[in-house]
């Protein structure tokens, strides 16, 4: 047997031994997920939170912390996927929503908060106009809609792992379920073959879309080159440039955008601006936007039973203008830099086939040597190795994603933040001859 075959075993028997440790000790979220396979498609209406053998429930949280149904405690480095950057149960944000809950919840009618939220987003994130939605995915379809209809072209351009939305994944290229636009899949990152692709597809390009840092794939950034190409080359060819911003807006006051000095037509919202509420959003240039305004005699139809429901509005609202400032964001994603660092320092001296990308407060896991520039290079992690971090993060009370993917919300301070660093510097000690 060859060395690497030999390793790959010796993974597989970690693993093994791994998964019966996890099964032995949580007999209650054991026994949650038998209960719910009875009435809903394996136990789950959430296909990210599935995972072999069966997947933690978590019975309660408080500030960044969690305890699972067998009552573990867990740090929360998740951070519901970006949407929790507030915490569990933040004051603010709390008092906020028992305020609304005092008025009445649906009016069925304007409301007196929802404009004075949609200011604070426009001028947050340099907008003319925003529209409210009740998910970043369905932000982004109305954006890539809209943008078909002002441009009045079909072809859609989206990068390989991209994410947008339930409808709208291109991990390996696409989806089944995904809405059937005429789609152009692009490298992501690879100046020169999407410039070309562009190029080819010019006199019917809607739209190019893509995250500023691809989250759900890895949380790999886009290079500076790269983006302002798809700026001057979407403006040449007549087409719009869509920013999916439903991570990444955390990562500046002003979103990633701001950071990187690239101005798109459109920017989808969603995640943490809702106040931990469900939440969506569009905007952008007032011309573009303007297709919706109900006086017009051609305005677009937007509806949404609970696009401006008062318990978001508020929550949203509060987050935005008294926790999440401009200066809490530059402290956080400060905060989440450090850390990075300090997680790739600990895999460099170790000599590890692991590291950590991402830019701010969001992170991602990689089991491999070299760079990590698109999603492609992603794939090359050792998938086995990966899922072995992950139950030993869970072993020792560090809750993250299955795929590896971490954020840095506001209550984690200095002291869950050594708690990280420590649990990565023992799992390079424990499984240091898996780690050749």
């Amino acid at each position: 047997m060859t060395q690497t075959a030999l390793r790959n075993a010796d993974i597989e028997a970690a693993l093994n031994d791994a998964r019966e440790d996890y099964v032995t000790r949580k007999p209650r979220s054991l026994a949650r997920y038998v209960e719910a396979t009875a009435v809903m498609p394996g136990g789950n209406t959430r296909t990210v939170l599935h995972y072999a053998p069966f997947p933690l429930a978590m019975a309660r949280g408080e500030g960044c912390r969690l305890w699972d149904a067998d009552g573990v405690e867990y740090i929360d480095f998740l951070g519901e996927y970006t949407a929790g950057l507030y915490g569990h149960s933040h004051p603010v944000i709390r008092a906020a929503v028992d305020c609304a809950l005092d008025d009445g919840i649906s009016f069925g009618a304007s409301n007196m908060t929802e404009a004075r939220f949609a200011r604070a987003v426009c001028k947050r994130f340099g907008l003319d106009r925003v529209r409210f939605t009740n998910s970043g995915t369905e932000a982004n379809l109305l954006a890539m809609s809209l943008a078909c209809i002002f441009t009045r072209r079909k072809t859609v351009l989206v990068f390989n792992g991209g994410y947008h939305g339930a409808v709208f994944g291109f991990a390996g290229g696409g989806s089944p379920i995904n809405v059937p636009f005429d789609y152009v899949v692009a490298p992501y990152n690879d100046l020169a073959g999407t410039q070309a692709l562009i190029a080819a597809h010019a006199t019917d390009l809607a739209l190019v879309i893509l995250e500023p840092m691809i989250g759900s794939g890895g949380c790999i950034a886009a290079s500076g080159p790269f983006l302002t190409m798809l700026r001057a080359e979407t403006t040449r060819v007549g087409a719009l440039l869509i920013f999916d911003e439903v991570m990444t807006s955390r990562l500046a006051p002003g979103g990633l955008q701001s950071v990187v000095g690239v101005k798109p037509d459109l920017t989808t919202f969603g995640k943490y601006i809702g106040g931990g509420m469900s939440f969506g959003a569009f905007g952008g240039r007032g011309e573009i936007m303007d297709l919706f305004d109900p006086r017009r005699p051609d305005a677009l139809p937007h509806a949404g039973t609970f696009n401006n429901n008062v318990l978001t509005m508020s929550a949203g609202l509060a987050g935005l203008s008294e926790v999440y400032t401009p200066q809490a964001a530059l402290a956080l994603n400060t905060r989440g830099d450090r850390l990075r660092e300090r997680l790739n320092a600990v895999c460099q001296a170790a000599d590890a086939p692991l590291q950590f990308t991402g830019i701010g407060s969001m992170l991602a896991v990689h089991t491999m040597r070299g760079p990590v520039t698109c999603p492609e290079d992603a794939a090359k992690s050792d998938p086995k190795l990966k899922e072995l971090f992950f139950f030993d993060m869970l072993a020792h009370g560090i809750w993250l994603a299955r795929r590896g993917m971490m954020t840095v919300s506001l209550p984690i301070g200095d002291a869950e933040c050594n708690r990280l660093v420590a649990a990565v510097e023992e799992f390079l000690s424990a499984r240091r001859s898996l780690l050749r």
